[in-house]
């Protein structure tokens, strides 16, 4: 279902709210209805700011008198009128909007104002893999700008490669909801999402500008220039911001000088005017909080925080002794915890767990000092402390005489002394270009990665030594009543970051018949599904000649594993069909191809306390029985 905010009137002519409905033509996502309410065109009041204090008393106190020839309506809903879902006989809600590889003239945001509501768990489903695939493009393309610039002459820089990124996206017209200005939430956006770069916000349409910290439709967009705020960016830019968590006190824009000072009185126009009016007409705002967060990936995040309601304005004297205007931003109820606080809550848990946690927890590190990282074990549902019981194994233990000579003997490599470069063997194993990052993220999916190992010459720092460093996050193992043992992150993993080896004991095929002839439950790599992630580092859609590099095939994994007496926190991860972890096949310490190590990586951006989950390659109805022994 949608409502329609009437903001974009043709002519000013008194209507009711039984006036026929007016449709909108189909989105790129949804098919919405819309029904307007008009008001009586009046000039702007407000074009110049001679007087502080005279227009708060005008813009403020005497705000119903001067908008007393609008009817209000339902304090509820404000301005924007429900109506019944339109029936489309083939909706398409994830179809993507137009890519034409054609240069075009950019798209312009609209001028309409919608909400979108009752899409039910399927459609909210296909909004998220729509958001999650767009993010993919984002990222490898941004990945793929940062590995171009280092391969030009002196490392010479064109520009930040997140803003080219957007940049380039916005010409192949693949930002999400450009053809309907959302109010609300956004369809396959979650509260708690983290992003990491301002841009990310505008792509996914979270918030439509580059800089300003209100976004809004403009007055002059509509006829009766009546200008609407949809969302804020909280990011402490302003001194008399006041953040109390649910509730705001939010400066206006304006009135700084180039150092970011109040130089001035701020004045109620452009998005002051726009959150005053959202306020009149009870509309909602997203709220997206940024601020500094250690991560490799950039300096800040911004997380998207729910819907707030702007309950009062008032105009005030800075800190710096100019006039400023300010918002009460109330959260509404009834959504999930914000993601800022599960933030703060989860790295307290890294420093001092039992301030915000004074029961539950079983151990502060089952791995006893074999992770470089500890493995939290936590409980506060029942007695059940079954991890404690197993001896944890750091690393899988393969069958003798496997892997060749002790310590690797048998494994080639690079000559590389302060780390690999281009053109060396172990660049040649893959396929002619390094699995990660500089910042040790996966790049994409390929059938096996080569790490260096024992006899390669680079160092322990080299970008092609990832997961041979071990565990680098810290983890807690827990428990729940809906999936029994379960794994969270204490910290934010980035999409294509390395999460924990897979570990138990490899048996041959033989060893593997004889136990499962006793009924013993074993773990069989070569089911690990890793479709979900097959598009990343995709960019058909951005270079019409893209081609996806192809990658020699490797032999059938064929072993299992064994995990009931040793294993390690991977074992603990539970099933799921739409899993946010992939596996990655990997070799660093022998070159046989039948006994890669089984690596696990981050499939998208995972907030921290978010459960971690992994496609066994079982349905859900062959998990419990056959993997029993991880819950």
């Amino acid at each position: 279902m949608t409502s329609h905010i009437p903001m974009v009137i043709p002519k000013p002519e008194p209507v009711t709210d039984s006036s026929p409905q007016t449709p909108i033509p189909p989105s790129s996502f949804f098919n919405f209805n819309t029904t307007t309410t008009q008001s009586p065109l009046e000039p702007n009041l407000y074009t110049e700011f001679t007087n502080v204090a005279e227009t708060f008393r005008s813009a403020f106190a005497q705000r119903l008198k001067r908008h007393e020839d609008v009817t209000v309506l339902d304090s509820l809903t404000g301005a924007i009128v429900p109506v019944p879902e339109e029936q489309d006989p083939d909706p398409d809600p994830v179809s993507y909007p137009s890519q034409s590889l054609k240069p075009r003239k950019p798209q312009e945001r609209s001028s309409e104002l919608v909400r979108i509501t009752d899409v039910g768990p399927e459609g909210e489903r296909q909004f998220r893999e729509v958001v999650r695939k767009t993010r993919m493009i984002y990222d490898s393309l941004r990945i793929f700008l940062i590995l171009e610039e280092t391969r030009e002459e002196l490392g010479r820089r064109r520009g930040r490669p997140d803003s080219k990124a957007a940049s380039m996206m916005k010409e192949r017209f693949l930002w999400l909801n450009r053809d309907k200005r959302i109010v609300g939430s956004i369809p396959g956006v979650q509260v708690g999402d983290i992003f990491f770069f301002r841009l990310e916000l505008c792509v996914m349409g979270l918030h439509g500008q580059t800089q300003a910290g209100i976004d809004y439709l403009i007055g002059s967009r509509s006829s009766n220039g009546e200008p609407i705020a949809t969302s804020v960016i909280v990011s402490g830019g302003y001194e008399d911001d006041d953040d109390q968590g649910d509730v705001i006190i939010y400066t206006g824009h304006g009135g700084q000088d180039k150092l970011g000072r109040q130089a001035e009185h701020q004045k109620l126009e452009g998005g002051n005017l726009a959150m005053e009016r959202s306020m009149y007409y009870g509309i909602e705002v997203r709220v997206v909080r940024g601020f500094k967060y250690e991560n490799a990936v950039s300096s800040k995040v911004y997380v998207y925080d729910g819907l707030f309601r702007i309950v009062d304005s008032w105009f005030d004297v800075g800190k710096s002794g100019f006039g400023v205007f300010k918002f009460r931003l109330e959260r509404i109820g009834g959504q999930v915890e914000m993601g800022t606080s599960v933030l703060k809550f989860a790295k307290t848990l890294k420093t001092n767990p039992l301030s915000v946690r004074p029961s539950g927890y079983i151990s502060f590190d089952i791995s006893n000092r074999k992770e470089n990282a500890p493995v939290y074990l936590f409980n506060d549902v029942d007695d059940d402390q079954e991890p404690l019981y197993y001896e944890y194994l750091a690393t899988t233990s393969f069958p003798r005489g496997i892997l060749g000579g002790s310590n690797g003997d048998n494994a080639s490599g690079c000559e590389c002394v302060s780390g690999c470069s281009s053109g060396c063997i172990c660049e040649r194993k893959n396929g002619g270009e390094f699995a990660y990052d500089y910042n040790g993220n996966l790049i994409r999916m390929r059938p096996l990665v080569h790490e260096c190992g024992p006899g390669c010459k680079c160092p322990p720092t080299c970008r092609n030594r990832v997961t041979q460093k071990g565990l680098r996050s810290r983890l807690e193992v827990f428990r729940s009543v809906e999936t029994g043992w379960g794994v969270r992150c204490l910290d934010i993993l980035h999409a294509g970051a390395f999460i924990c080896e897979y570990v138990g004991v490899a048996l041959t095929r033989e060893q593997a018949n004889i136990l499962t002839m006793n009924g013993d439950t074993l773990v069989y790599p070569a089911r690990f599904c890793s479709d979900r992630w097959k598009d990343w580092g995709d960019l058909s859609q951005v270079f019409p000649d893209y081609e996806r590099p192809s990658y020699p095939q490797i032999p059938p994994v064929d072993y299992a594993m064994d995990v009931s007496k040793l294993r390690n926190v991977a074992c603990y991860i539970s099933h799921s069909n739409d899993s946010n972890v992939i596996v990655q096949l990997v070799l660093h310490d022998h070159n046989n191809l039948m006994f890669p190590r089984v690596m696990l990586f981050a499939a998208e951006n995972i907030p921290p306390m978010t459960e971690l989950s992994l496609d066994y390659g079982v349905s859900d109805d062959e998990w419990s029985p056959k993997l029993a022994i991880c819950n």
